[in-house]
């Protein structure tokens, strides 16, 4: 049932060999200061939070995000249902942050609580339980099984998690069981926040922050659920990596000492002299094939991580 094809991980090798490094790099500067560590944790799980549920059709903004979690606040015009789906979000990280350690071994009783948590205040009839009937998706290219099938298909996910007989690397790994789960659809609601949540808790387990997808990006997420349901992952991996690096970078911000120079790609190209024009800049950005991150709709990047791109073409080009 578990298939893909690991030649759309090779040819992002590149992007995750800088992810990498980009870890070392948050793993020699650790410990962090206490200060330091939980405001980039907030941001982020703020982040996360609204993100998901963004994802899945919740108004309620960033913004008003922090007034529901931090104040206790209620947001005139959001209805209860999208004020629960905050704070269940919120407890559900929570939740997770307790199983994380690297020893951690995914099992089935961990998805079906993590789902109570998402679901504990709009559905308490089927949260934490796996449906008992069928579903259809929304724009979706494919028909989710049968609901007699779904035990036996989460625990073969689960167990090919755990044995990894591939030996993908973590964040390969985590794509891979991110949409097979997704296909499964085990749940009848809940499951987008569900599978993001347990897909960050196989990264977590490794070390890696939370790789969070951003709201903006939600059209592309869903084309590339539909075409890994082809068997074609490279779109769906480079969300991935792009999730990832940019979590990293906004830890690394907070290292003290370090200064990256990301800037606006605009800003860039127009400053610097760059052979290049912003949408050329902005399609390797969002190819992955430099270092750079996404803020809103906007793309950030270095002077240096432009000037290194043209370097190698250069390279390239003198050795042809």
């Amino acid at each position: 049932m578990v298939k893909y094809n690991v030649n759309d991980f090779l040819a992002l090798q590149p992007h995750f060999d800088r992810v990498l490094h980009k870890k070392q790099l948050l793993d020699e500067a650790r410990p962090l200061t206490l200060y330091s560590l939980q405001k980039v944790k907030e941001q982020l799980f703020m982040e996360w939070t609204y993100n998901s549920n963004a994802m899945e059709g919740n108004t309620i903004t960033l913004n008003e995000t922090k007034l529901v979690l931090q104040d206790g606040m209620t947001v005139r015009g959001k209805s209860l249902r999208e004020h629960f789906e905050v704070t269940n979000h919120h407890d559900a990280i929570a939740y997770l942050e307790q199983l994380v350690a690297p020893s951690y071994t995914l099992r089935e009783r961990d998805i079906l609580d993590i789902h109570q948590m998402v679901m504990q205040r709009n559905d308490r009839e089927f949260a934490g339980r796996i449906r008992n009937a069928g579903v259809r998706i929304t724009g979706a290219n494919f028909v989710p099984p049968n609901a007699l099938c779904v035990p036996d298909f989460l625990n073969e996910l689960i167990g090919w998690t755990n044995t990894n007989p591939d030996e993908l690397n973590a964040l390969w790994l985590a794509t891979v069981f991110h949409h097979h789960m997704v296909w499964i659809h085990p749940f009848f609601d809940g499951n987008g926040r569900t599978v993001r949540l347990v897909m960050n808790l196989l990264l977590m387990r490794e070390g890696f922050p939370p790789a969070i997808i951003l709201k903006n990006d939600r059209k592309k997420y869903y084309e590339a659920l539909n075409q890994a349901n082809g068997g074609q992952y490279s779109k769906l991996a480079l969300l991935m990596l792009q999730a990832l690096e940019r979590s990293l970078d906004i830890y690394l911000s907070a290292v003290p000492g370090r200064e990256d120079g990301y800037l606006p790609i605009s800003q860039i190209v127009e400053e610097e002299k760059i052979p290049y024009g912003q949408e050329y800049v902005s399609l390797l950005a969002r190819q992955g094939k430099i270092d750079a991150y996404k803020e809103g709709r906007n793309w950030y990047t270095t002077t240096a991580a432009l000037r290194e791109y043209v370097k190698g073409r250069r390279r390239r080009r003198a050795t042809k």
